[in-house]
């Protein structure tokens, strides 16, 4: 039977296939759900609007929110925009919420500025065909968004295989049915939203961990990519963003402790 928080994700979103199609996953995985599983808290959120309170009060009982730091509370927040916005083309409602992004003087809020006005420039229509042309295509997509592919030319490498082993010792299960393998920009950007945001009981440390050892080396010029692709236009925008949030990322990382 699923949990209230599963039910109210659902209807918010109309069915289980839109809510499905909104986070980028199979229908199938999301029936197969009880309750939302904890990687999964923020896209659902971003998704769909239902607070994480409601989606998962087990989680936030243990962990209330006014215990999170500010900054990782907003860092947690804009791993889980990357990580919705890499997964699937966003749909009209979403494109409204994207179009009311404000941003200050600061790098990042340049480029969430940025982000807003872009989607006030697009549609739903044609912001899938640039999502089909980057990342689908006939074949394949432009860009790769995979760490394996990046650091060795080719899909399924050692990347992946390292990856699967650290969140394996982390206690991070893959979703059943989950398509992607697991060095998908999407997918890394949603299990640091959840390390980050303390959605996971992982060990002290394993946020940088990840970071350093999975996302630092390649997905820096991934964003770079997608902000110079020919075929980005809104998409262009969301390169901008994860290339500067990776760059503010990477120069925090590097301070001491």
């Amino acid at each position: 039977m699923r949990d209230h928080g599963l039910q109210e994700a659902i209807r918010a979103a109309g069915g289980i296939g839109e809510l499905a199609r909104r986070l980028g996953i199979s229908q199938p995985s999301v029936s197969n759900w009880d309750r939302i599983p904890a990687e999964r808290v923020l896209s659902v959120e971003q998704a769909t609007g239902v607070a994480r309170a409601l989606l998962r009060p087990d989680l936030y009982a243990r962990q209330p929110r006014e215990t999170l730091d500010e900054v990782d509370a907003a860092r947690a927040r804009e791993y889980a925009l990357l990580a919705t916005l890499l997964a699937r083309s966003p749909d009209a409602l979403f494109l409204q919420r994207l179009a009311q992004l404000r941003g200050d003087a600061t790098p990042l809020g340049l480029a969430h500025a940025a982000l807003g006005e872009a989607a006030q420039r697009t549609e739903e229509a044609e912001v899938g065909r640039e999502y089909f042309d980057l990342f689908v295509g006939l074949g394949r997509g432009e860009l790769l968004p995979y760490a394996s592919y990046y650091l060795t030319g080719f899909l399924y490498e050692r990347p992946l295989a390292r990856l699967r082993g650290d969140l394996k010792r982390l206690g991070i299960e893959p979703e059943p049915g989950q398509s992607e393998p697991e060095d998908h920009a999407a997918i890394l950007c949603e299990i640091m939203a959840a390390l980050v945001g303390k959605e996971t009981s992982a060990a002290a440390g394993a946020e940088q961990e990840i970071f350093d050892k999975h996302l630092a080396p390649w997905i820096g010029r991934f964003f770079t990519d997608l902000e110079r692709s020919p075929s980005a236009s809104f998409y262009a925008s969301i390169g901008t963003l994860g290339r500067t949030f990776i760059e503010i990322e990477t120069e925090a990382y590097a301070l001491p402790a």
